[in-house]
């Protein structure tokens, strides 16, 4: 069930609240796929968001439809919700996007964004954040390794609290 339309200060209690689980549970855990399985279902759940998961950069294959310049797509990681695309060129729809600007995207209304994917007629709007990969003391380094992608059968359902907590969360990763 999609979630009624909450402010952003109730938004933030979740988010608060989720954080601190979501460190707790992935951080004796190395496995990337595991994390953020865990992580996608954790969000859903606190949420109710329409569709709540993780695409990751990966090389293209030699016959891939998507191959990009920079020889990488994203595909489909773990996720809940509906199907799904499998996999996205780089700078294409709003994940696209968001990997090549390499910064968090919040769409209102996903039908006003220029190349919107659509995987769903369902999703009304849209949040996209970056995963950075890390050196390894821990430091963010410019390459984003992945995103997570949020989507919304309501207009206008994400702002820059979901981006502030959500960034927050990518760094966990």
């Amino acid at each position: 069930m999609e979630s009624l339309t909450i402010t952003a200060s109730d938004k933030a209690g979740i988010y608060e609240e989720i954080l601190p689980q979501i460190k707790e549970i992935t951080s004796g855990e190395s496995d990337i796929v595991a994390n953020t399985a865990n992580i996608a279902a954790i969000l859903k759940e606190a949420f109710g968001f329409f569709w709540v998961g993780f695409y990751f950069v990966k090389p293209s294959g030699e016959n891939s439809i998507n191959s990009t310049e920079n020889g990488s797509e994203l595909v489909l990681g773990p996720f809940q919700g509906p199907l799904a695309c499998t996999r996205i060129k780089y700078g294409r729809g709003v994940c696209g996007s968001a990997w090549k600007e390499k910064k968090s995207l919040v769409v209102p209304d996903v039908e006003q964004f220029p190349g919107h994917i659509a995987c769903s007629s369902l999703s009304r709007s849209e949040i996209v954040v970056p995963v950075f990969a890390k050196d390894g003391a821990g430091n963010l380094l410019d390459e984003v390794i992945a995103v997570i992608d949020i989507d919304s059968k309501e207009l206008s359902t994400f702002d820059q609290t979901d981006a502030l907590y959500l960034e927050q969360l990518a760094q966990m990763i």
